[in-house]
């Protein structure tokens, strides 16, 4: 291994370790720190690449690594390493000796590199977690529609509005801040749900301003999600295609 580099990578700064072996076979240590603004960051790579870099190792701390590894993704071989093995160098700790430390395992042979997925895979990643989290918040948002409802005395089955998230119908939802209960029980009811003048009777309740607005304001973000939603999964199954 005729380069080796390693660094912790931190909020503010990556402090790196560069270990050289000459052709006599002795080994040359240089540390610096860099910024974590890109300007630094490309620093950091030309740096490497000047050196002949041919083996990264770093610490996965948060998310901090992430950026570093996309730009020298290709450059070199990066391995990302778990950081709680590795902390075992006696006497007070700090960024640089941690450096050290790993820089001299990697020189050995001595780290295991986590399991980073391909660029493809961690950008599908990173869009049906999105999505997931979307999802999530959209149900959310739905529990709290139902204690609006609740709050005014609306006694509101859940099973009908179990049935309404799952199929379109805007304006039958838009019926509720309105208070058009006649004509919402007659453009939300399946076939399976309760008949009409039940769900007249289930939309009868006490609306103060405030509820109407509060109403409003849950429907329109429920909207904006549905459309989030379809988006997101639009383009993962373009990826996926």
């Amino acid at each position: 291994m005729p380069t080796a580099v390693v660094w912790t990578c931190i909020k503010k700064n990556v402090v790196t370790c560069l270990l050289t072996t000459d052709e006599a076979g002795q080994v040359h240590k240089e540390i610096r720190t860099f910024g974590t603004m890109m300007q630094d960051l490309l620093a950091l790579s030309d740096w490497l690449l000047v050196a002949g870099c041919t083996h990264v190792a770093m610490e996965s701390t948060g998310a901090y690594w992430k950026p570093v590894y996309h730009l020298l993704e290709g450059q070199c071989e990066i391995l990302v390493v778990n950081a709680q093995p590795l902390k075992a160098v006696p006497g007070r700790k700090t960024e640089v000796r941690d450096a050290e430390w790993i820089a001299d395992l990697l020189r050995h042979g001595l780290v295991r590199a986590s399991f980073v997925p391909s660029g493809a895979q961690r950008e599908l990643r990173d869009l049906t977690c999105h999505r997931s989290t979307l999802v999530a918040e959209r149900a959310r948002l739905v529990n709290r529609l139902q204690k609006v409802l609740e709050d005014t005395t609306s006694n509101w089955p859940r099973s009908p509005l179990t049935s309404w998230e799952s199929r379109p119908g805007p304006g039958w939802r838009r019926c509720w801040p309105e208070r058009r209960t006649r004509r919402a029980s007659r453009l939300g009811r399946p076939a399976s749900c309760a008949p009409s003048a039940h769900l007249e009777e289930a939309l009868v309740g006490y609306l103060r301003p405030h509820h109407r607005f509060l109403l409003a304001e849950h429907l329109s973000h429920i909207d904006y999600l549905d459309e989030a939603i379809a988006s997101f999964t639009e383009e993962i199954a373009q990826r996926l295609s």
